[in-house]
């Protein structure tokens, strides 16, 4: 299913972040350092390091050639990718920002964080547009709907909040897990959501009512990732358990672990982040031991 394909060295300090690139096989990495690295999957090599950064990047996310840089200092940066230059960088929230996504339909992003709040910006001048209080505390994750009338939010609360993004009002709340919620997903066709917790359980919440009908003990430490295949009915989490784990998005069985205790490659810290490429042909992971691992899928 998954088999490890090269480790690429180079990171001085923990990463947080990864990123496909607009353009098919490449990606970028970032974290402790003070740069964002970009990488080829065509040559499996390192190829520059992209953007100095100011302070620790938390959240990375790659839309319309624009690359969107979270930071640890509460602060966000636009990277235009044909202009090769930084077009913006503004002082979003007081704490970190965790997660940063992008609500295609309303032309808007969205920054979360350390503050609770969650701040809605304009992608034509990046003006905020709306500023609301989700939680008393962190804010650790967003997950956007795929029709994108829905918004959920894991909170340090043990809580998921779910909003209609259409005003963002407050819709449901979701009390399951004993721990903060750590990792959300929807799947594709939008029949449910899954959440990962510190509690190192995946829930699965059934659409449109959000029912809990299904609890998994999926890792043994905090679970950081839940990502859907962009094509095929499987599933991927990271834990700080150092391992990966694939599932099946329809039944969810257990297919697939890759450790340092099931094989011969594998992260020895705690995973921060994954992510499939855009064709779908390779896992890639990062996290606290510096390295950024690629995996080949194999069907």
């Amino acid at each position: 299913m998954l088999k490890h394909l090269h480790t690429f060295p180079g990171h001085q300090n923990p990463v947080y972040a990864l990123a496909n690139a607009g353009e098919d096989g490449i990606f970028y990495s970032a974290g402790n350092d003070k740069g964002i690295v970009e990488w080829s999957l065509e040559k499996l090599a390192f190829v520059k390091v992209k953007i100095p950064v100011q302070s620790s990047v938390y959240s990375l996310f790659s839309y319309n050639n624009l690359l969107f840089i979270a930071e640890r200092s509460g602060a966000f940066s636009v990277y235009d990718l044909t202009k090769q230059e930084i077009i913006t960088r503004i002082n979003a929230h007081p704490k970190p920002i965790f997660d940063i996504q992008i609500a295609k339909g309303k032309n808007e992003l969205l920054t979360t964080g350390e503050d609770g709040s969650v701040a809605v910006w304009s992608l034509s001048d990046f003006s905020e547009i709306y500023r609301f209080q989700v939680a008393y505390d962190t804010v650790r994750c967003i997950a956007i709907s795929p029709d994108e009338a829905e918004i959920a939010f894991g909170c340090k609360d043990h809580l998921i909040r779910i909003y209609n993004l259409a005003d963002y009002s407050l819709k449901q709340t979701l009390e399951s897990h004993s721990l903060p919620v750590t990792s959300l997903a929807y799947h594709p066709t939008g029949k449910y959501l899954i959440s990962g917790s510190r509690d190192a359980q995946l829930k699965i919440w059934s659409l449109p009512n959000y029912e809990l009908v299904q609890t998994i003990p999926a890792h043994m430490f905090t679970i950081y990732n839940i990502i859907l295949h962009p094509t095929l009915p499987y599933f991927a989490t990271s834990s700080q358990d150092k391992s990966i784990k694939l599932w099946d998005a329809e039944n969810f069985k257990l297919y697939k672990i890759l450790s340092l205790d099931k094989g011969e490659f594998g992260h020895t810290h705690s995973i921060n982040k994954i992510i499939w490429s855009k064709d779908g042909k390779y896992l890639i992971s990062t996290g606290d031991d510096r390295k950024v691992m690629v995996w080949e899928m194999m069907l």
